[in-house]
């Protein structure tokens, strides 16, 4: 069962009840929030009552600049209840993002992260936390199936998840960012300064024994997805930017291959011109290469333009998040 993605074989850890926080970033999800905090409260409460979570264990949730009523439900749920924490973020800044502030706030000894949609199955928690028993430091919720998805969607995933295998970033095939990771692999997340967030591709270069659990994909409880499309396309260019250099050297090659070709054409538009009456002056020997050179040219400058935006972030070091407010939480961290 062991991935792969560590360098040392896992260690059992001792039979105290692990100190859990569930990390649960929320964009416009006033529809799901209640029904979501009950469902994980639940799930919780038996982990404690089963001796596998320990009772100072809670649940954070991040809300990432909502525009609805999510933060004011959240609100009133930790106002009312303990075992709920929470922060606000300034803004809108992405789901990455909020994701990243929450892991970098919760406390405890392990933190699972799960969308508010709960299409991720919470059962797996207790199975991620047997395994985190068991020596693991990072555990990866792995969909069985996709059968729920439309073909389109099934289609572009596996495209992607075989492009990034392709282009040699490590990700784990149908893993979102339903994971479990522990203190030690939250610290080493720390020392990773990326303004351009692709948690799925950094957590496996973190290292340290990994394994997986597999489970079903449920519907969302209500509301609509927070990733359509455009999204998920965004975030898709930024993974590929951001951890492989392959497109970079694929301008060169193109450009080898261009070279070829348009030595072909002009040994066909010789052999036309002087060996055959078939010929239009002037046509093969400027249209052709200006089409084709134009074309590469364009194509290498919006590749070249996408590492330059990203370089740009990543110089500029701006906060990848701010916290506007926090509720039963002890660390009060407001930017990183």
């Amino acid at each position: 069962m062991l991935s792969g993605a560590g360098s040392s074989m896992p260690t059992n850890r001792n039979s105290a009840p692990a100190r859990l926080t569930i990390a649960v970033p929320c964009y416009n999800e006033e529809l799901v929030v209640d029904e979501c905090a009950a469902r994980l409260k639940a799930c919780l409460a038996a982990l404690i009552d089963g001796g596998k979570a320990a009772p100072e264990s809670r649940i954070l949730f991040i809300d990432d600049g909502s525009t609805d009523r999510t933060w004011q439900s959240i609100d009133s749920l930790c106002a009312r209840d303990g075992m709920f924490s929470a922060l606000s973020l300034s803004r809108n800044f992405g789901h990455q993002a909020a994701l990243l502030a929450g892991l970098h706030h919760a406390q405890g000894d392990a933190v699972v992260s799960i969308d508010a949609d709960l299409q991720d199955d919470v059962n797996a928690i207790e199975k991620m936390l047997d395994h985190y028993r068991a020596g693991f430091d990072v555990v990866y919720g792995v969909r069985r199936e996709r059968k729920r998805d439309t073909a389109f969607k099934r289609l572009t995933a596996l495209a992607f998840y075989r492009l990034m295998n392709l282009l040699g970033t490590r990700t784990i095939h149908n893993h979102a960012d339903f994971r479990l990771m522990s203190r030690q692999a939250l610290d080493a997340l720390r020392d990773f300064r990326e303004t351009n967030l692709f948690l799925r591709g950094i957590v496996p270069l973190i290292g340290f024994p990994t394994t997986r659990v597999f489970y079903d994909r449920a519907d969302r409880i209500a509301g609509q997805t927070k990733y359509p499309f455009r999204k998920m396309f965004a975030l898709s260019i930024a993974a590929i930017t951001s951890f492989s250099t392959a497109p970079l050297r694929l301008i060169t090659a193109t450009a080898l291959g261009g070279f070829l070709v348009l030595t072909g054409i002009t040994v066909w538009a010789l052999w036309i011109r002087l060996f055959t009456n078939k010929g239009l002056p002037g046509w093969a020997s400027v249209i052709l290469p200006l089409l084709f050179i134009g074309s590469l040219n364009m194509l290498a400058l919006g590749v070249l333009g996408e590492y330059v935006a990203r370089i740009f972030d990543e110089i500029k070091a701006r906060p990848r998040y701010l916290v506007a407010e926090t509720r039963n939480l002890d660390r009060q961290d407001s930017v990183s």
